[in-house]
């Protein structure tokens, strides 16, 4: 008998999430409205961000209008990393400005303050470290080198609900954060995006961008988009952050008994001071990763994902001959395990097997 796939993400939606959507479907209030702010007030306390949230329609919107709100336009530069999805520099791009490719750490995955501070020139408005697989980038440092340099500080958290560093969530380091709630992701809200804002008056623009430009209806103020969440989307959300808490533990249980079993493979550092909430568990196969990844699935029906074989700074819209040598070594070797709270401990097992089987095979 063939044992069943193991899939490397499983999006997790259940009868609470159905009857909190039957219930605004009765409601007769689907467009934006009280599910959309009580969603946002929970969100930012269950977060403990301390600043107010903004749902949106995407993670993306969340980074195009908190990029707009923060007064980012054309002509201006934002420092991003490049190994990440394309949604990063898309937003950049969509305000007019230019995205600038800075490398990696190799252990976290996430922007490299040295390699931060030497992209700076004096067109460069701000720089968005991307919170990536779940693990915080190194917030303090690179703080120190906006503030050196007079510049904002950004967060892509779209992988990242519940990280931290050194007890500050992320999404409460920047100007803004922005989180995705695409049904892959940690929680879900059906598709959506927050962002998470500390001063008055870009919370302010983030309302008006995401609804035509006006808080009031027909008071247009600013050109805007209609980049609103539903409140069906937010009933869903709602119900979620009341599980996201035990799945995040469940996912930090199944990537500890992964770290501890694995062997002749490199699995994610994690470091001092972080909570990483694994929305991926990113290993290392210096070797064929792609014939890896396919004899997983081939030989030991275990699924896997390649995230990001191709970097932002090599893709059509934003081709740059930049030297980004971190960045090109994990694109060939990054390969992300199945994580997610469904799993059984067999399931685990099997991973395993598999992993050290192959590894052992190819050393």
């Amino acid at each position: 008998m063939t044992e069943a796939f193991i899939p490397p993400a499983k999006p997790i939606i259940g009868e609470d999430e159905i009857e909190a959507v039957t219930r605004v479907m009765r409601s007769g209030m689907v467009a934006q409205g009280p599910e959309v702010a009580a969603f946002e007030t929970e969100f930012s306390e269950h977060f403990g961000l301390g600043r107010a949230s903004v749902a949106v329609n995407s993670g993306t919107s969340a980074l195009h209008i908190g990029l707009l709100a923060a007064g980012i336009k054309a002509g201006d530069e934002v420092i991003v990393p490049s190994f990440t999805f394309a949604a990063t520099a898309n937003s950049v791009a969509l305000t007019g400005a230019t995205p600038v490719f800075a490398d990696i750490e190799p252990g976290s995955f996430c922007l490299d303050p040295a390699s931060v501070e030497a992209s700076i020139t004096d067109k460069t408005k701000g720089i968005m470290p991307v919170h990536l697989y779940g693990h915080p980038a190194n917030m303090k440092a690179l703080k120190e080198i906006a503030d050196k340099h007079g510049l904002q500080l950004f967060e892509d958290a779209a992988q990242a609900h519940g990280a931290s560093l050194h007890g500050t969530p992320v999404g409460s380091f920047g100007t803004f954060g922005a989180f995705s709630l695409y049904p892959t992701k940690n929680m879900t809200s059906g598709e959506g995006g927050m962002i998470t804002v500390g001063d008055a008056e870009v919370e302010r623009r983030c309302r008006l961008y995401r609804n035509q430009g006006m808080l009031k209806q027909y008071h247009n103020e600013v050109v805007g988009l209609n980049n609103r969440m539903t409140d069906i989307h937010a009933a869903i959300g709602r119900v979620q952050l009341t599980k996201v808490g035990d799945w995040t533990k469940k996912r930090q249980e199944n990537a500890a008994f992964l770290s501890l079993n694995l062997q002749g493979v490199t699995p994610p550092p994690v470091a001092e001071g972080a909570v990483h909430v694994y929305h991926q568990y990113t290993i290392r196969v210096p070797e064929d990763r792609d014939g890896f990844s396919a004899a997983l699935k081939e030989q030991f029906q275990v699924g896997s994902g390649m995230f990001y074989p191709v970097p932002n700074h090599r893709l059509q819209p934003f081709q740059s001959p930049v030297d980004l040598p971190e960045t090109e070594k994990a694109a060939k070797e990054c390969l992300s395990l199945p994580v997610h709270p469904s799993l059984s401990q067999a399931d685990l097992e099997r991973i395993v097997t598999a992993v050290n089987t192959l590894a052992k095979a190819g050393s």
